[in-house]
């Protein structure tokens, strides 16, 4: 049953998730657009990239696809498929919609349209009909809506892709370990001597970026500890896919080995550090992080063996500079501990400490504040657009080298000077 499936991610992510998929199934043709990647897939490839996509936040199976114009269209378009093949009345369902200009004024109402064919061809075939389940359902189909046309889609994944499974401890605003996963690639990190060497996170919080990181380094699969929507649905309950989950999980076991780099992570927070480090414990990488508290304004550069590069990764906090939808965000805790002059600080920091290694360190940060490169007095080498939720950001790559930054001290203007609002 070889269906078309499409890979949802984060705006600014869809180069990266190509890169990935290309990488998880070398020899599939991938059609990258707007928002996701998609390609041509049976059990095989929905189990595969469920269990290794680090970047992709669900991997959908397309089962209906055509025009509408009104809910009648949508209850046919649910009648058209042989939900058979999928579910038996004892499964349960639900749907969820999105639209884009579509003309249908409910969302809700269009949803239960679906809901309905679905129930009446289970319904006219077996004489039962499956109940719908809005937390926990076997079968979770995704409706979305175009100007013109419908698609229809089973999740295969159910909770979203970066629910890893080991998750319990956090603090205010955690970031998503798909945001996590997707400025290590677009750093290039791939947790090799040769990809960005040591990883340092000095703002850690509840440990995000340094355990993805570790994951990465260990050779550990995203969804190998938990569990996923297509294992209740029936193309999978068949002895050849059990069997064929079962092969690829231990495969997946079989490829785990210790990192070749060290990664380091600390926070000012030693409550954060500590949720740091049993999030750690379950995603099975406590071993591979070396953490620690202290202020990332005044803790001293890790010792990495000779000519080992270092890359610096941070989500600092943003505090009350962030704006949604025009209303200033609610800082967490963290934030409103933030000092306001946090970013010069934290340069100068970096000039006097992380300058002194040989073969150099890279600086990452991910801000909502796209000047930022001034406030922290240093020549950003890039900047990639990402939005952390609804909030627009880029990471900025800082090059960390001695003489570059003996030569901007030279060039930038005093602290409180012309140019240094």
């Amino acid at each position: 049953m070889a269906l078309p499936l499409f890979l949802p991610c984060a705006a600014g992510v869809e180069a990266l998730l190509e890169e990935e998929v290309q990488r998880i199934l070398p020899s599939k043709i991938l059609y990258p657009t707007r928002g996701g990647v998609g390609l041509d897939g049976g059990p095989q490839e929905v189990m595969q990239l469920n269990l290794h996509s680090r970047l992709a936040m669900r991997v959908l199976a397309e089962v209906a696809e055509g025009p509408y114009r009104d809910e009648a269209d949508l209850y046919a378009l649910a009648r058209s498929v042989d939900w058979q093949q999928w579910i038996t009345p004892q499964h349960t369902l639900r749907v969820d919609t999105t639209a884009t200009r579509s003309p249908l004024r409910s969302l809700n109402f269009a949803a239960l349209r679906i809901k309905d064919g679905v129930c009446d061809v289970l319904r006219e075939a077996t004489g039962e009909r499956p109940s719908v389940d809005t937390r926990h359902p076997d079968l979770q189909l995704q409706l979305h809506l175009g100007p013109e046309r419908a698609s229809l889609y089973v999740d295969t994944s159910g909770e979203s892709l970066f629910k890893r499974g080991w998750r319990e401890d956090k603090g205010d605003a955690p970031l998503k370990e798909t945001l996590a996963a997707a400025m290590l690639a677009a750093a290039g990190w791939r947790g090799t001597p040769d990809a960005g060497g040591a990883l340092h996170d000095p703002c850690c919080g509840s440990g995000t970026i340094a355990i993805e990181a570790a994951q990465i380094a260990c050779g550990i699969a995203a969804g190998l500890q938990r569990r996923f929507a297509f294992e209740r649905l029936l193309p999978f309950s068949d002895a050849d896919s059990r069997g064929e989950w079962q092969r690829q999980k231990s495969h997946a076991q079989s490829r785990i080995h210790a990192s070749e780099v060290p990664i380091f992570a600390s926070d000012v927070s030693f409550r954060m550090v500590d949720f740091a480090r049993r999030n750690a414990e379950r995603a099975g990488v406590l071993d591979a992080i070396q953490f620690n508290g202290g202020d990332a304004l005044e803790r001293p550069a890790p010792d990495l063996p000779g000519g080992l590069h270092g890359t610096l990764m941070i989500n600092p906090p943003y505090g009350e500079r962030i704006e949604v939808a025009g209303k200033a965000a609610r800082p967490s805790a963290e934030d409103r501990d933030t000092p306001d002059d946090f970013f010069p600080r934290l340069s100068a920091h970096w000039k006097r400490a992380y300058t002194k290694h040989d073969a150099g360190w890279t600086a990452w940060v991910l801000s909502p504040d796209m000047k930022l490169p001034t406030a922290m007095r240093l020549k950003e080498a890039r900047r990639v657009p990402m939005w952390n939720g609804p909030i627009e950001c880029r990471l900025f790559r800082f090059d960390l080298v001695a003489g570059s930054m003996r030569q901007a001290d030279a060039a930038a203007p005093p602290p409180g000077g012309p140019g240094n609002p």
